[in-house]
């Protein structure tokens, strides 16, 4: 199974979302092809009401350990409840270019 079909299977089962996009943008970077290392993710859930943004990400963190620790290197992280999505328009921002040595950048 590839990485973002282990990330979605992951945040369904955690935070079971109303909205969710897990979008591989490793061939962004410069990293092998295949590499499967730079996500941009979008969690839309009831799960992160009256969260703080800190509290988020270490729930989300804490439901991707596995891959963290198996090679996923960056993730663009947007983690939202209903509300906030709405208010937002229903999008998500496009991702900056990568300023690490990127391909073409």
């Amino acid at each position: 199974m590839k990485r973002k079909a282990r990330i979605e299977d992951a945040l369904k089962n955690t935070f079971d979302p109303m909205h969710l996009e897990v979008v591989d943008e490793s061939h962004m970077h410069s990293v092998p092809a295949g590499a499967e290392s730079h996500f941009k993710i979008l969690v839309v859930s009831e799960a992160f009401a009256e969260k703080t943004l800190v509290a988020r990400h270490r729930l989300l963190n804490r439901a991707l350990s596995g891959e963290l620790e198996g090679g996923l290197h960056a993730m663009a992280l947007h983690i939202w409840t209903p509300e906030e999505w709405f208010a937002k328009g229903g999008t998500v921002p496009e991702s900056p270019p990568c300023q690490g040595g990127s391909k073409g950048g």
